[in-house]
């Protein structure tokens, strides 16, 4: 995987530095491979979240493209997500309805994307202009293909909650554009990867 060369003392006080750092992000990796994988012949991309680990956001970030997934945020300012509290602070549908309205007209080039927890809020939704993305968070494949048929204006769907490799498939199978999994990089298991000395003379 990597090969370095120096004194033997500089090599060992990095190893497990390093070790941790590959390890981790391996596990990254090969897990977003695997979901990938299982996507079969559909087309849906695998998304992480930012449930990542403070200070290494990049990192685990660069890991899943690595393993084939792409990246959905990687703060607040690339990208707004409107979920439920927004929905609620903002006083209900018609206030939420008017802030993505005044949005559109401040920044126009900004991605926005709401969450529908049931099949009620996205058909209310889908009739809200400016949305470019909806996100069906914990729906059944069943419920996500009835707001599928209901897609106007190019929006985009994103499937979100209890994602697993087992059921990843099925849900990609419905016709969403994007499935984001939060365990890409909160539930990874670090890839056991070891460091060899070999002596070179001189």
């Amino acid at each position: 995987m990597i090969e370095v060369r120096g004194l033997a003392r500089s090599i060992l006080k990095a190893e497990r530095v390093a070790l941790n750092f590959l390890q981790r992000l391996c596990g990254i990796a090969t897990l977003t491979r695997q979901f990938v994988d299982a996507l079969g012949k559909h087309s849906a991309k695998i998304l992480d979240t930012r449930k990542t680990t403070p200070g290494l956001r990049a990192l685990e970030k660069a890991a899943v493209v690595a393993g084939g997934g792409a990246n959905h945020r990687f703060g607040l300012y690339d990208m707004v997500l409107l979920k439920d509290n927004h929905l609620v602070a903002l006083g209900g549908l018609f206030g939420f309805a008017e802030r993505i309205r005044r949005l559109r007209q401040e920044q126009p080039n900004i991605r926005i994307e709401v969450e529908a927890d049931d099949l009620e809020q996205a058909r209310a939704l889908i009739e809200v202009e400016g949305i470019d993305v909806i996100l069906l968070d914990n729906m059944a494949p069943a419920q996500m293909r009835e707001a599928l048929a209901l897609r106007k204006n190019n929006i985009k769907f994103e499937a979100s909650g209890g994602i697993t490799l087992q059921n990843v498939k099925r849900v990609a199978a419905t016709g969403v554009d994007y499935i984001s999994i939060g365990a890409l990089t909160t539930a990874a298991r670090a890839i056991d990867i070891g460091l060899e000395l070999t002596h070179v003379p001189g």
